[in-house]
């Protein structure tokens, strides 16, 4: 049984080639999607956004290609190809594409409380 899905398994990848926006888009590929963790895909056009938000769950950002503005609790952050940013359960943030750009979002859930 495959946990992620939507990508060639037990082959070599560049996650950059696996999601292309045109312009004026943000593209998302899910790679999985379940109560613990979810691993996202994103490329934006230069310009894009995605607004101001916040998730139950810590969120590390990987930016797989390009350059874009990370705005977390407040601060802005400049983050290039191969940066990472970790952005906290329960904190505004938001995503800009300064350029073209891609990036990969793990987002790792609170265990449910029983």
């Amino acid at each position: 049984m495959a946990y992620l899905k939507n990508i060639n398994q037990a082959e070599v990848l560049k996650l950059a080639d696996e999601v292309v926006a045109a312009q004026g888009q943000i593209v998302s590929k899910t790679l999985v999607q379940n109560d613990a963790v979810s691993i996202t895909l994103f490329a934006f056009s230069k310009g894009e956004e995605i607004g101001t938000h916040d998730s139950e769950g810590d969120a590390m950002v990987l930016i797989l290609d390009g350059c874009g503005r990370l705005t977390v609790g407040g601060t802005e952050h400049i983050c290039h190809s191969g940066e990472s940013i970790v952005m906290p359960a329960n904190v505004p943030h938001s995503v800009f594409a300064e350029e073209d750009f891609k990036m990969m979002l793990t987002v790792v859930f609170p265990p449910e409380k029983k």
